[in-house]
């Protein structure tokens, strides 16, 4: 299982970062990685138009498609789409960050969920 991060670099710029999920843990026959504490949920509903020019991320947090499309522009220029399924972990917190513009023609529903800051 894998998500990406999207993440500030020592040289300024934002870079994507493909991550494997380790799954050590057994419960009956599913396996299950350890547990990420989080602050919450929050869902969102983003127009079939919507572009969201550079900015950081608010906060760390996974981002997680539900439904929809979007393409996501790192600063150093790597462009990533996401979909139904996708989760990004959200760590450019600071620099120019990253843009997001929704594709494809129909609403992206997400939900975000922040980290906690104290863990990490």
């Amino acid at each position: 299982m894998q998500y990406f991060r999207i993440y500030t670099g020592p040289d300024g710029e934002t870079h994507f970062e493909d991550v494997e999920v380790p799954l050590p843990h057994r419960a009956r026959s599913s396996e299950l990685s350890d547990l990420i504490p989080a602050t919450g949920v929050i869902f969102r509903r983003s127009p079939p138009d919507e572009f969201i020019d550079w900015h950081p991320a608010p906060r760390r947090q996974f981002v997680i498609t539900l439904a929809g499309e979007a393409e996501i522009v790192a600063s150093d220029g790597e462009v990533r789409r996401v979909g139904p399924g996708s989760v990004m972990l959200a760590e450019d917190t600071t620099g120019k960050g990253h843009t997001t513009r929704t594709v494809g023609g129909r609403e992206r529903l997400s939900i975000f969920i922040p980290l906690d800051p104290v863990q990490g």
